[in-house]
């Protein structure tokens, strides 16, 4: 699964990383180095821009940076609580879950990321490892997004899942699941709104994606969501039992 992440870079960054408008309107939130659900996220969507009456022109699509609430709240939901649990899609079942199979034909989205968290059981104890790539290059999850209103009057929320797949390579040795990360060349087909099909994308990141990924024992000063600083990126050495060495463990 992918339950936490980092998320450093501003809006103008990752426009110019994924080719881009930054349509945040001053709404983004600040660099997030543990990000967990239910908060503000930055995403990737391309839609077909639409004029001031609302019509689209299906003529062209325009790809932009936009603020979601992460953990989807599908749109026929009766509270938004539900997406409290809906932080991730499986790649597997994602077209036939009732939550998920509407948004995977018509609103896919790119999460970018820094790297993200997965802990790895040693003993008694779970040390958190941080997947990044070693260029400082943002990873792009797999995403869908949903919106929703508490009633007609209400104003919409977005709000969205990070896929995840079966892990691959290195990361196996981690966790059985990692998100969907997609390379480049996927990204356009991936947002594309006029695409309902995207079946032979939903596959496990490649082994080529996986062992190009660091992946780095951190604190488990992660563990705890209220703590926030780029400090938790840190490397911390671990001992032959596979646990933080000098380091005061977070329960």
């Amino acid at each position: 699964m992918c339950g936490r992440y980092a998320s450093s870079k501003d809006p103008g960054k990752l426009a110019a990383e994924f080719a881009a408008l930054d349509a945040t309107g001053g709404a983004a939130p600040g660099a997030d180095f543990n990000v967990a659900p239910t908060k503000r996220v930055l995403t990737v969507v391309q839609r077909h821009p639409q004029d001031e009456t609302g019509e689209a022109d299906l003529e062209r699509t325009e790809r932009s940076i936009r603020v979601m609430r992460w953990g989807l709240v599908p749109f026929w939901a009766k509270d938004k609580s539900i997406g409290n649990r809906m932080i991730n899609a499986k790649s597997e079942t994602v077209t036939s879950k009732p939550a998920f199979r509407s948004s995977i034909k018509r609103y896919r989205c790119l999460v970018p990321a820094d790297g993200w968290y997965e802990w790895k059981r040693e003993g008694g104890t779970k040390q958190p490892f941080f997947m990044t790539p070693p260029d400082g290059s943002s990873l792009a999850m797999a995403g869908i997004y949903s919106t929703w209103r508490e009633n007609d009057e209400a104003e919409p929320l977005v709000t969205c899942s990070v896929l995840t797949a079966a892990a691959v390579g290195q990361l196996t040795g981690v966790h059985d699941r990692m998100p969907m990360v997609l390379p480049s060349q996927a990204w356009s087909r991936w947002l594309d709104p006029d695409q309902p099909d995207v079946s032979d994308l939903l596959a496990p990141p490649s082994l080529e994606i996986a062992e190009s990924l660091e992946v780095r024992p951190v604190s488990t000063a992660v563990n705890s969501v209220r703590n926030n600083g780029v400090e938790l990126l840190d490397r911390v050495s671990l001992d032959a039992r596979g646990e933080a060495v000098g380091l005061d463990r977070e329960k």
